[in-house]
């Protein structure tokens, strides 16, 4: 992966294994909400995540890493 660089994403999420945490849930949100809808997306749900991420639109700080996903 070349863009956005690694050191961007951890400004906005601390180290590596939350954001794949957060980059996977987000990734999911994006997907489900597309399938309910309907639509088609242009690029993949985790692409659509790290690009949230470096835009700094998505951060850690809502995540509860001890949450668990709903449904499960």
């Amino acid at each position: 992966m070349l863009y956005p660089a690694m050191d961007k994403l951890t400004s906005y999420v601390p180290n590596r294994y939350m954001l794949v945490n957060v980059v996977a849930r987000r990734a999911r949100q994006i997907a489900e909400a597309a399938e309910e809808a309907g639509e088609p997306l242009d690029e993949k749900p985790v692409t659509l995540a790290i690009h949230e991420v470096a835009e700094g639109r998505l951060e850690a700080g809502g995540v509860d890493p001890t949450a668990e996903e709903e449904g499960e």
